[in-house]
This record gives structure tokens, sequence and C-alpha cells, in this order.
């Protein structure tokens, strides 16, 4: 039995059309499935930029209690620099002119206190 060119040419389109069809389907399913596993991703995803979001709320939260302490900082600073200054406008340029008395006398206190030290130890 032989077969006509229209009926070889049926026959070659129908199993180029079975094998086409046989990949769309195998491709159909494959997005199926990739489909499902990015949905899986976003999922997932999603969870973590959930988790990202309350770091940076802790996280703006301590930088604005850093800030605070910052400020508070300042303000000692502020206050130690107004302190230096009236300790040196007010109490040692004062005292200065008695420094020269005053040097020698704490260092003869000091020997003496050390000689003490020394009878009572050795």
């Amino acid at each position: 039995m032989l077969l006509t060119f229209n009926q070889t040419l049926f026959l070659i389109l129908t199993v180029a059309a079975v094998v086409i069809a046989v990949f769309f389907v195998l491709f159909l399913i494959q997005l199926r499935r990739t489909a499902r596993e990015a949905e899986k991703s976003f999922q997932e995803l999603q969870i973590s930029l959930d988790k990202l979001k309350k770091i940076e709320d802790k996280l703006e939260q301590r930088l604005d209690e850093t800030g605070q302490i910052f400020e508070s900082a300042k303000k000692t600073v502020s206050g130690l620099s107004e302190l230096s200054l009236f300790l040196t406008t007010r109490v040692v340029r004062p005292a200065s002119k008695y420094w020269p008395i005053f040097f020698p006398l704490v260092r003869l206190g000091w020997k003496i206190i050390k000689k003490r030290k020394e009878k009572k130890n050795g």
C-alpha cells in the first residue's frame, strides 16, 4: 500500500502537531510549577520585608534616642565649658599669685607624710 503525497504530508503534519502539542503541554506544566514557586518566593519576600520594616522602626527609635543623648551631651559640654571659664576667671587667676608659696608648702607636707609612713612601716 503506497501513500500519496497528500497522505504523507498529512501524516508528517499530524506527527508534528502532536509533538508540538506535547511540548506545549509540558511547557504549560513547567510554567505552572514556576508560577507556584514564584508565589511562594513572593510570600517569603513579603515576610522578610515585614521583618525588615520592624527592624527599620526599631532602628529609627534608637536613632531618636541617640539624638536625645547627643543633645544632653551637648548641654553637658556647654555646662562644663561655662564651669571651666568660671574657674579660670574667678578662682585660678586670682589664686595664682599665691602659688609660689602654696606649692613648696604642699611638697614639704608630702615629704613629711612619706617619712612618717616609712617610720611606721619600717
